[in-house]
């Protein structure tokens, strides 16, 4: 695809990334761009990992919250904002809600885990508890919003978002230029699919040749269908996986035609492959991640993608884990 269309056929543009990295930069940890000679000889290439489970608030969505508020009126600041999270958005816009004076409220999964609602709560937004089998968390927020007019942050479907997790992909062709490496393939994890969209936007236009994966914890998959079918397809009701972070529904209304266009694939992966992703992620790394930030990590070692002899760069996209559950997967 000709990445100068973009800004004509998606929500948002390379143009669009690049002034949100400017208006967040002095907000956010550039994260690092980590190698690791254990890695490398597992998959036999090169693996070039950027840990946003060390971004402010322990996960890449600080990065979107930032650009989002950032941007908002005074009028809109006093009003507070809504946002509906199973957790890291949550903790994102209630860490910069807190930095920046708004009111938050966020609306969150009663079986989210704990260090997420405690976080937000610790943040001082007013969470929100819902049942994601039975209740409908974004009628929640439409209702909190008319009634006390603060402003909407959605967690992916929203341009402003979608560019901010984008900057993660200018950090990313910036770092392998500074290691002197050229990236065959770029592998972010996929909930409503605004990191990877961002990802795949800023990393094709800056290297057309570097091909873009998402990927996704069995059960959760419905983006790996929607591609498959061209178009989008809904997960069945019930469905469960240790990724918290990485369970909706359906893809975004504005994620969809990017991740369609410009993806080469999303790669599956089960809680197994998942938690010997976060054990490997601590023995060769000492990185803390959590389950929905390892998927990337968890296909490349179970062999989802075959990247021998080539160099191969993994968003780690959070750390947010549950005590009990990282012990769990530190015993993988």
């Amino acid at each position: 695809m000709d990445t100068a269309t973009l800004p004509d056929q998606f929500a948002l543009s390379l143009a669009d990334i690049e002034q949100a990295h400017d208006r967040i930069r002095r907000y956010i940890v550039r994260t690092p761009l980590l190698e690791s000679a254990a890695l490398n000889d597992l998959v036999g290439g090169r693996v070039l990992v950027k840990p946003e489970c060390l971004q402010n608030a322990g996960a890449f969505k600080f990065r979107g919250a930032c650009n989002r508020l950032l941007q908002l009126t005074p009028a809109q600041r006093a009003a507070g904002v809504v946002a509906f999270s199973s957790g890291n958005h949550a903790l994102a816009v209630s860490t910069v809600a807190r930095s920046l004076h708004i009111p938050a409220t966020i609306i969150m999964p009663s079986d989210a885990p704990r260090a997420k609602i405690d976080g937000s709560r610790a943040n001082g937004a007013t969470v929100i508890l819902y049942d994601r089998q039975k209740d409908d968390r974004e009628a929640i927020g439409a209702e909190i919003a008319e009634r006390t007019g603060a402003v909407t942050v959605p967690p992916y479907d929203d341009p402003y978002i979608m560019a901010g997790q984008g900057t993660v992909g200018i950090e990313i062709v910036e770092q392998c230029i500074e290691h002197g490496v050229h990236p065959d393939a770029v592998i972010a994890a996929c909930s409503g699919g605004g990191l990877v969209a961002g990802v795949a936007i800023a990393v094709k236009a800056l290297s057309p040749n570097t091909d873009v994966y998402a990927g996704e914890p069995a059960g959760f998959d419905e983006l790996a269908r929607s591609l498959a079918s061209g178009r989008p397809e809904s997960n069945v009701p019930g469905a469960k996986s240790i990724c918290d972070a990485l369970q909706v529904v359906k893809p975004g209304k504005l994620t969809f035609p990017v991740n369609q266009a410009l993806l080469a694939g999303s790669l599956v992966v089960n809680d197994d492959d998942v938690r010997r992703a976060m054990k490997a992620a601590y023995q060769h790394l000492r990185l803390v991640v959590e389950p929905g930030g390892a998927v990337p990590l968890a296909a490349l070692l179970a062999g989802k993608l075959d990247v021998r002899g080539k160099a191969v760069a993994l968003v780690l996209s959070g750390g947010n884990v549950d005590t009990d559950v990282y012990i769990e997967a530190l015993k993988a």
